[in-house]
């Protein structure tokens, strides 16, 4: 009885130990800086990128020439509709035209192309414009 004891407190030691050497590992690799995700090209997601760029009025002066970083968070409705546009970046322009575009798209996704991984309403797509309109 005393030798289960003791394997069952050895085997509780060990493994609370090896717990809390994966949560230091963890914690220190690269700064604790979050690692970018690579999207699929075929993803759903694509689509609203194409969509963006095709409707997207690159020839408004306001614009700040050059590449333009930009955030984009939108909701997904349950038909599929891009609802709840937000955008923020370098240029407040260009963020309301994203903004815009993605709002009056007459676009929804087909619930069969979003993955498992993919199945939250509230999403954040970065968006890289080159701007050269002089």
């Amino acid at each position: 009885m005393k030798n289960k004891i003791q394997i069952i407190v050895s085997s509780i030691i060990i493994c609370g130990f090896a717990g809390i050497m994966n949560s230091v590992k963890a914690q220190s690799t690269n700064n604790n800086t979050i690692e970018e995700v690579l999207i699929n090209k075929n993803d759903a997601f694509a689509e609203i990128r194409n969509l963006l760029v095709q409707n997207f009025d690159f020839t408004n002066s306001d614009y700040k020439e050059g590449i333009v970083n930009s955030e984009v968070k939108f909701d997904i409705a349950e038909n599929g509709k891009i609802v709840n546009v937000r955008s923020k970046g370098e240029c407040k322009n260009v963020s309301k035209e994203i903004e815009n575009v993605l709002s009056h798209l007459q676009y929804r996704i087909d619930p069969d192309k979003l993955s498992q991984n993919m199945i939250a309403s509230s999403y954040v797509m970065p968006v890289k414009l080159d701007i050269n309109n002089r």
